[in-house]
């Protein structure tokens, strides 16, 4: 069962520190770290279509909308957060990397949503495999691995786990900081794709996500 972010509100002990979690984080971080966060698609790129024709263009974007927006209301901006596009239009691969490159991105985080022939569902996310950059793939599993845990305990997704792959967002910026791609479920499973029609679940993976990259940065990077 997938769960909404006023039942997470509510029912996690977390709830309960949460003011005491976001004082700490204050303390901890002195300069800000700078993230971008990348939404999939765009413009005549729709990415999946859903079985209820939801587009992934327009899934990625709105949750990374609400990242950057709960980054300021419950964060007070301290992460220096950036996205790669803030409305339906069609950037290229290469320009994506090259604005985490230009603004000397200390993590870059991809958002998409996946497709299948087959009956499935669940997140996953994507690494680059490469030899020569052994710390930032360590660091990138690290990054991910705390995503998945945030989002699939809170809200209720199977985890599919890491996965390594040659996307060129991954292999353009793997040299220079941790790199995730992001599978926020499968559009094509009824239940998935439903779940992101509701703005309360789009926040709920929004926070999700957020508290994910807050829990990876305080400890891993």
């Amino acid at each position: 069962m997938l769960i909404t972010l006023k039942f997470w509100k509510w029912v996690t002990p977390k709830n309960v520190s949460f003011v005491i979690l976001m004082l700490h984080f204050c303390v901890v971080f002195g300069q800000q770290k700078v993230i971008v966060i990348d939404p999939g698609h765009g413009g005549k790129d729709t990415g999946a279509i859903g079985t209820n024709t939801i587009r992934e263009k327009d899934v990625t974007l709105r949750i990374a909308k609400e990242i950057i927006r709960l980054n300021k209301i419950f964060l007070n901006n301290k992460f220096d957060m950036y996205s790669t596009r803030y409305k339906d239009t069609l950037i290229s691969l290469s320009d994506r990397s090259r604005l985490a490159k230009s603004l000397k991105a200390d993590v870059f985080v991809s958002l998409h949503c996946n497709a299948s022939n087959n009956s499935v569902k669940g997140m996953d996310v994507y690494v680059h495999n490469i030899n020569d950059e052994e710390v930032l793939i360590k660091k990138s599993i690290g990054m991910g691995l705390s995503i998945l845990e945030e989002s699939t305990q809170k809200l209720g997704f199977k985890k599919r786990g890491v996965k390594f792959s040659n996307f060129q967002v991954l292999r353009e910026n793997i040299t220079s900081r941790p790199a995730i791609l992001v599978e926020m479920g499968f559009v094509t499973d009824r239940d998935e794709a439903d779940y992101f029609l509701k703005p309360k679940n789009i926040k709920a993976m929004a926070l999700a996500i957020l508290m994910g990259l807050y829990n990876y940065l305080n400890t891993g990077l």
